[in-house]
C-alpha cells in the first residue's frame, strides 16, 4: 500500500516571529527593535527548512554576530568579538564610517540579513525585512538613516558570511557517506521515520569558544552486553521500566523539551509530519524572554544572545564528537531486540547515536552561561512551546531548567540515564570554559553595567 505521507507546519509561533510594535515602557528601547523578534524569524525559517539541532545551532551563532560587531563598534563597554573568538579576524570597516546611522536599526537588520544569506530558504527573511523598513517609515525615521543603516548592515554581513565560510561546514558534502556500523553494540535507524544519521562528520565544524571538539570527552561508557546480569542490560531496564509508571508531571516534562524539529506520527498507513523547534532554538528564545525579563538594554541583550548563540554551537560540536565515536545503540533498539518487541518511548528516538545526551549537554552549557550573565536563582516562565502544543513551566533558575531538560530525555524513553547524567558533566564543563573565556575578554556579569 502506498503511504500517504502528510505534512504539519505549525503556524502559530510566526505570531512571536513578527515584530511586536507596541512600545514598552519597561524597557529603555522600543519592542519593534527587540533582537529576539530578529532571531525568531531566522527560527521560523529553520522550522521551515527541517534545519537539524547541530546545523541550527550554527546559524543562530553566526546571525548575532554581526549585530554584536555593530553594538561593539558603537558602546567601548562591549567588548570586540574577537576577544572572547579569537579565530575571527575583523575587517575594521565598521570603525571608519563617516556618515549618520542608527545603530540598533543596522544590527537588527544584520540578523534578518545574515540569516537571509546563509539559510537555505533565507529568501524568506525578505519579507520581514520589508515590515521592518516600511515600520520605520512609518514612524517617521528619516530615510537617509535607514538607507545608512542598512548599508551598515550589510557591511557587517559581508564579515560575518565570509567568516562562516573558514569553519569547514562547505565540506562537509565531500566528506565520506556514513554507514551504520556493524554490530549488536551500535546505533541502527529507529522507527516510524528510519532516518539516516544527522551529521555524523560535525566534529569536523570549527568551534567558536572551545579549543577543539574532543576537548570535553565524557566518561567512558558502560561496555555494551546482552546479558540480562550486566549493567548495561540494567539501563536499559531502567528506560523500560520507568515508562511503564511515568506520572503526569514526568510526561509532561518530557514533552516540554521534546523540541524534535521533524516528529513523526503514525495514524493507520498516514505518517504525519510536525515542524517544531531545534534545543539551541528552545535556549536562544529563553535568553532572550529573560533578557526582557532582566530589563536589559538593547546592547546587552546583543551581548547575551551572541555568546548563548556561540555556545550552543560549540555544545552541539562537542557533544557529536561523542556520538560518532562510541556510536552507542539507542535504548529502543536495544529494548525491541532484548526486552519488549512492541515498545515504544514516548518521544520519537532522533536519528543518531545514544552517547552523550545531546540535550544534556547544550541545557547546562547554556545555564552556566545565562546565570553567569544574568544570575543565580533567576526564576522565570518558560513559554516557548506554547505554539507547539506542550504549554508552559516555570523554573527557580537557569541550572533548574537545565536540570529538567536533561532528564526529559529519560523520561522520554530516548536516552539511558548514563547518558543524560554524562552530558550533564559535559555540558558543564562546555559551559564553565565559555564563562572563563568571556571573562577573559572582559565581559561582565549584565546586572553588573546597570
Amino acid at each position: 500500500m502506498k503511504t500517504c505521507f502528510k505534512l504539519v507546519l505549525i503556524t502559530v509561533w510566526a505570531s512571536l516571529a513578527m515584530p511586536c510594535f507596541a512600545q514598552d515602557d519597561q524597557n529603555a528601547y522600543p519592542d519593534y527593535l527587540r533582537p529576539d523578534h530578529a532571531i525568531n524569524s531566522n527560527t521560523m525559517v529553520m522550522i521551515h527548512d527541517v534545519t537539524s539541532p547541530p546545523v541550527a545551532a550554527r546559524y543562530y551563532a553566526y546571525c548575532m554576530q554581526g549585530a554584536y560587531n555593530i553594538v561593539s563598534a558603537n558602546n567601548k563597554h562591549i567588548p570586540p568579538l574577537q576577544s572572547f573568538i579569537t579565530s575571527y579576524h575583523p575587517d575594521n570597516t565598521l570603525d571608519t564610517i563617516s556618515y549618520k546611522y542608527d545603530y540598533r536599526v543596522a544590527a537588527y537588520y544584520s540578523i534578518l540579513e545574515i540569516g537571509r544569506q546563509l539559510l537555505p530558504s533565507g529568501y524568506m527573511l525578505k519579507d520581514d525585512q520589508d515590515s521592518f523598513v516600511e515600520f520605520l517609515q512609518r514612524l517617521g525615521i528619516k530615510q537617509d538613516i535607514i538607507d545608512n543603516s542598512i548599508k551598515v548592515a550589510k557591511l557587517a554581513t559581508v564579515s560575518i558570511v565570509n567568516f562562516s565560510k573558514t569553519d569547514h561546514y562547505n565540506k562537509l558534502s565531500t566528506l565520506k557517506r556514513y554507514t551504520p556500523l556493524k554490530g549488536d553494540a551500535y546505533w541502527y535507524p529507529t522507527p516510524p521515520g528510519y532516518f539516516e544519521a544527522v551529521e555524523p562528520n560535525w566534529k569536523t565544524i570549527k568551534p567558536m569558544l572551545i579549543d577543539s571538539a574532543n576537548q570535553f570527552r565524557p566518561a567512558a561508557l558502560t561496555p555494551f552486553s546482552k546479558d540480562t546480569a550486566s549493567v548495561f542490560f540494567k539501563h536499559a531496564k531502567d528506560v523500560y521500566d520507568i515508562s511503564k509508571h511515568l506520572t503526569t508531571e514526568q510526561i509532561n516534562i518530557a514533552l516540554f523539551w521534546d523540541c524534535n524539529p521533524f516528529a513523526i506520527t503514525t495514524s493507520g498507513h498516514m505518517m504525519i509530519g510536525f515542524k517544531k523547534i531545534s534545543p539551541g532554538g528552545h535556549w536562544m528564545n529563553v535568553t532572550g524572554l529573560t533578557c526582557r525579563q532582566a530589563k536589559l538594554s538593547f546592547d546587552q541583550t546583543v551581548e547575551s544572545l551572541t555568546i548563548e548563540g556561540s555556545t550552543i554551537m560549540d555544545a552541539f560540536i562537542s557533544s557529536w564528537d561523542e556520538k560518532y565515536r562510541s556510536n552507542r545503540i539507542r535504548p529502543e533498539t536495544y529494548i525491541n531486540r532484548y526486552m519488549d518487541v512492541k515498545w515504544r518511548p514516548i518521544l520519537q528516538t532522533p536519528p543518531f547515536p545514544e552517547y552523550t545526551s545531546a540535550h544534556s549537554v547544550i541545557s547546562n552549557a547554556s545555564a552556566e552561561v545565562l546565570t553567569y550573565l544574568l544570575g543565580d536563582n533567576f526564576s522565570y516562565t518558560d513559554v516557548t512551546e506554547i505554539p507547539f502544543g506542550s504549554g508552559q513551566r516555570s523554573f527557580k533558575s537557569f541550572r533548574d531548567a537545565a536540570a529538567e531538560a536533561s532528564v526529559s530525555r529519560y523520561y522520554g524513553g530516548i536516552h539511558y540515564l548514563e547518558s543524560v547524567n554524562s552530558g550533564v558533566t559535559e555540558g558543564q564543563m562546555v559551559g564553565n570554559y565559555v564563562v572563563s573565556k568571556i571573562k577573559q575578554a572582559g565581559i561582565t556579569p549584565q546586572n553588573e553595567k546597570k
